[in-house]
């Protein structure tokens, strides 16, 4: 292992970017190949006085910062607002197909939940 880390060390300080190695926790891969979990995208208008909005929840291992961060993707993607509230993702409207795509290049599995 500290040969691995000392190889993982050098690229490191050449600037180059690593080879990829699925056995090496070390070097990096990229996260559009990585499984981060399932994540429900819902519709929702209940208690809303009639104005939908797109939720997505059921979030694992991530933070309150990047759940943040693709609440802001998302809202700048789909031209409209959203927020981060219990832990659940919320933009304006009817944006499920928008929210999946970013979801899915940020490596998580979006699914549909819901009628």
């Amino acid at each position: 292992m500290t040969a691995l880390r000392s190889i993982c060390n050098r690229w490191a300080a050449s600037g180059l970017s690593p080879p990829q190695c699925p056995k090496c926790p070390l070097l990096t891969s990229s996260p559009a190949l990585t499984n981060r979990g399932r994540v429900d995208i819902v519709r929702q208008t209940a208690h809303r006085g009639g104005k939908g909005v797109t939720v997505a929840r059921n979030f694992t291992g991530i933070g309150l910062a990047e759940k943040q961060d693709l609440a802001k993707k998302m809202q700048k993607a789909c031209g409209v607002g959203g927020t981060v509230k219990d832990g659940c993702i919320e933009i304006q409207g009817d944006k499920r197909e928008e929210m999946k795509r970013i979801l899915t290049a940020a490596g998580f599995k979006p699914v549909f939940a819901g009628g």
